[in-house]
């Protein structure tokens, strides 16, 4: 029988040697398969084994009909902004907690690979933001983000004061420690813990939630996937606040600065096993359900 995929790359957590085991299991698995096996260049450093191709970020993207990512929903995220542009599916193995993305544990993937390179499996597509920070005096900074753009105050106890607009619309001028722009996929994220609601992952929509706003009208908002929404950093000589996109990539930003946030044209495409259930896991990561 035909593999779903052929070319499949494999990419484990940055920095962590103990998914070798794994990486080195699954690589092996994919051969037996036929499959024609990439190993990012980092991964493959700390396998024992150097009988895999040993490939770049980019030459996954471009080579490959498949990602199996080896880690945890960080690692899902940061190789989704990398390789979202490639419109190459992204298959996550989860050797920590359970995740939301990465959702199929190592004792069961022999099983599960097997079955979606047997064509048993199910795609979903997960939207992106862009955000682009037009700076007064330097040139615009950017990056995507896959669960939020946060706009938050930096290494001071004290409030930033933000002026928003949706498509064009002033919507407010507020004082609060910040600002979350969020995806559905990262409702279940930071902007759950600044009191944001859940929204389901296969919806086209965008979450604006305040965090520590100063005044209790302020509630979490959510809009059209397809507006644009630009929050203005108002001049003040005491602010201090930058851009973080997922938690891990952080833009410059000073008081007057400009922050454009908009949907990306691209999609993320998350491969599951078949007959996934994005329910029974949201009941497992939040605890319901369970007796005390």
């Amino acid at each position: 029988m035909k593999n779903a995929f052929n070319t499949i790359g494999l990419i484990g957590k940055y920095g962590a040697p103990e998914v070798a085991d794994t990486v080195q299991t699954l690589a092996e698995l994919l051969q037996q398969r036929q499959c024609d096996v990439r190993i990012e260049m980092s991964t493959e450093k700390t396998l024992s084994s150097r009988a895999f191709t040993s490939s770049s970020l980019d030459e996954i993207g471009r080579e490959c009909d498949l990602t199996i990512i080896i880690g945890g929903d960080g690692t899902l995220l940061a190789v989704a902004r990398t390789l979202v542009d490639y419109d190459i599916p992204i298959l996550g193995i989860n050797l920590g907690r359970l995740g939301f993305l990465v959702d199929i544990s190592p004792s069961e993937m022999a099983v599960r690979v097997n079955e979606i390179l047997d064509g048993q499996y199910e795609e979903e597509h997960r939207i992106l933001l862009n955000a682009i920070v037009d700076h007064k005096n330097t040139p615009p900074s950017e990056s995507d983000a896959f669960n939020d753009v946060v706009i938050h105050k930096w290494e001071v106890a004290r409030m930033i004061e933000t002026e928003t607009y949706v498509n064009g619309h002033f919507l407010n001028t507020m004082r609060s420690d910040g600002l979350i722009i969020s995806t559905p996929t990262g409702s279940t994220a930071y902007a759950l813990s600044a009191g944001g609601p859940i929204i389901d992952p296969a919806m086209d929509a965008i979450l604006i939630v305040p965090t520590c706003p100063h005044s209790m009208s302020y509630r979490p908002l959510v809009v059209d996937g397809n507006s644009t929404i630009e929050v203005f950093v108002k001049e003040n000589m005491h602010s201090h606040a930058q851009v973080t996109c997922d938690g891990q990539i952080n833009l410059g930003l000073v008081s007057g600065d400009r922050i454009k946030i908009r949907k990306k044209d691209q999609v993320v495409r998350i491969i599951h096993p078949k007959n996934h259930n994005h329910y029974e896991i949201l009941r497992a990561k939040m605890h319901w359900g369970e007796h005390s």
